[in-house]
């Protein structure tokens, strides 16, 4: 049973833990999956891969793939969810070794997805850049 059939619900709060869930698993078609076909995703000002991204083979490519390449263990932990109609925030953490330094990285994060439809149509990243640009440098 793949990622996408389990809790197939398309709540808000379910699509972005499916997200999450697809993200730790390596799963790229399965987090593709949760993202729609005109997704804006956006890494913030002073992050490795700041920009914003669309589509969602784009996404994975310049996001996800990337990371993998540049950290060991990427992971981004999803703590606690705040769901406020098609709005959700997740308090995470990142944790992972920079493949170039091999400096750890434990940073706290926020992320804002909106979801309509079963699909996250927008992400935005929060996080202390200062942390990641320490660990990979």
């Amino acid at each position: 049973m793949g990622l996408n059939e389990q809790n197939h619900s398309d709540s808000p709060r379910d699509v972005v833990r499916r997200q999450y869930l697809a993200s730790a698993a390596g799963d790229l078609e399965a987090l593709r999956a949760t993202l729609a076909p005109d997704v804006e995703w956006t890494e913030m000002a002073g992050f490795p891969l700041a920009g914003t991204y669309r589509t969602p083979t784009v996404v994975t490519s310049n996001v996800m793939e990337r990371l993998g390449q540049d950290w060991e263990g990427w992971a981004a932990h999803d703590d606690t969810y705040v769901v406020d109609g098609e709005n959700v925030v997740v308090l995470a953490r990142y944790t992972a070794t920079n493949r170039a330094t091999g400096k750890p990285l434990a940073v706290r994060v926020a992320h804002h997805f909106i979801v309509r439809g079963g699909l996250i149509v927008r992400f935005e990243q929060f996080v202390d850049t200062a942390k990641v640009r320490d660990a990979a440098s």
